[in-house]
Parts: structure tokens; C-alpha cells; sequence
């Protein structure tokens, strides 16, 4: 039996709330949450698995690797509260997908268009490193989405390399390289793949924003030719 069916995006958030399956994770989370850091000290932490957020009828599905420890950990929202969500944002608000150039709180009146963003990891995990096991435990969730978004997804953009392996996973690709930029078509879809937008890149300059932006640029391009 499908394990979609029946279900809504809604619902499969309502599952990713709830989920407890990882122990270190779900440890971690809390954990975070207690102890905070100096500049959100006064801020009450989401320290639950944050799902996926976006327009349930999206053409382009982003992937990344997991809600940030003082981001969507923090706020409940992916991509939201941190340095790679203001590049996303930024980015998304320049090629038509938001209506709002910043990511701050689930109560900022950002909305977007045509684009749903997920991560492969629900959780916070400690130094940015899922075990496979947890990736695993995990997969059912993307899955879930993915299938939900199936009907309208022409592009898919993973951002690091494990959201590529793992998109690839999920639909049979083999042999993919993962390189900055690259574009494979599959069926009646592109996986477009990208480095992830952390500081470890951005600053190291390894992801300029010129890069950055030609990803979402491409990605425009690839639904007009549909």
C-alpha cells in the first residue's frame, strides 16, 4: 500500500513533528534548544524535527542536508534564522520564488511561489553530520514529499553532495557525478546540483554568488522548456 495515500503534505508535516526515531538526534535537539547561544538566549527554541515548507504545488523542490542547530532548530522553519537561509532567500526573492529577500521567523509573511523546501535529515544533527543510519530513518519522510510533489516537480536542486546521493537514491540514478552546476535530465525531470550554501563555502569563496544565483537562473530556464 502506498504510503502516501490518503495523506497530505500537511499530514507527512504533522508525522516529521512527531517523529522520534533517532535517538542522538533527538537528543541533540532538545539539548540545543537548553543551553542556546549568547545572541538567541532570550528566544524560545522549536527543538523538534522541522519538515519541508513551500507551495504544495511547486515545480522545483529544493533538498537540502538538515535544519541548522540556531536556525530551523530555533525557529521551526527550514532555511530560516541563518547565513544560508539569507543566501537562499536572497536568491529565491531575485529569480521570482519569494516574495521576500530574508528568511527570519515563521511569522516574517515570506511566501513562496512555485518552489517546496525540504532536507534530507528532519533533525538538528550535532556538527552538521547525520550518520547513514539516521539518513535512513529519515528517508521515509522525504520520500513522502517527494511523491506528494511528484505531480508538479520538473526540477530538483540538491545542495551538498549527501542531498545528491540521497536524491539520486531515491530515484535510481546511477553513476551521477556530483559537480557544482551540473544537470541531469531523468524522465520528465532535471536534478540540478549545487554546493550548499553554509559558510564553510561561501566564505572559502568555493560558492561565490554568481554561482549561486546561475543555479536558480538555470533552474527558470529548464521549467520554460517544459
Amino acid at each position: 500500500m502506498d504510503e502516501t495515500e490518503g495523506k497530505s503534505l500537511d499530514d507527512v508535516a504533522g508525522d516529521v513533528i512527531q517523529c522520534s526515531k533517532c535517538p542522538r538526534l533527538s537528543l541533540y535537539i532538545r539539548q540545543v534548544g537548553e543551553t542556546k547561544v549568547k545572541r538567541f538566549v532570550n528566544e524560545e527554541y522549536w527543538s523538534k524535527p522541522v519538515p519541508g515548507f513551500g507551495d504544495k504545488d511547486a515545480g522545483v523542490v529544493i533538498v537540502g542536508l538538515a535544519p541548522a542547530a540556531h536556525g530551523g532548530n530555533r525557529t521551526g522553519r527550514m532555511f530560516t534564522g541563518d547565513s544560508s537561509g539569507e543566501w537562499l532567500m536572497k536568491a529565491l526573492f531575485e529569480t521570482g520564488y519569494a516574495n521576500k529577500p530574508y528568511s527570519i521567523s515563521k511569522h516574517d509573511g515570506l511566501n513562496l511561489k512555485n518552489v517546496y523546501i525540504t532536507s534530507i535529515v528532519k533533525c538538528a544533527p550535532p556538527s552538521n553530520k547525520p550518520s547513514s543510519s539516521e539518513i535512513s530513518n529519515c528517508s521515509r519522510h522525504l520520500k513522502a514529499e517527494l511523491a506528494l510533489l511528484e505531480g508538479n516537480t520538473r526540477v530538483i536542486i540538491a545542495l551538498g553532495r549527501i542531498a545528491f546521493k540521497t536524491v539520486c537514491d531515491f530515484y535510481g540514478l546511477k553513476g551521477l557525478e556530483f559537480r557544482h552546476g551540473a544537470c541531469y535530465e531523468f524522465g520528465n525531470k532535471y536534478l540540478l546540483v549545487s554546493y550548499h550554501p553554509s559558510r564553510q563555502n561561501t566564505n572559502t569563496k568555493k560558492l561565490s554568488w554568481e554561482m549561486w544565483i546561475d543555479i536558480f537562473r538555470k533552474a527558470n530556464s529548464l521549467l520554460r522548456s517544459f
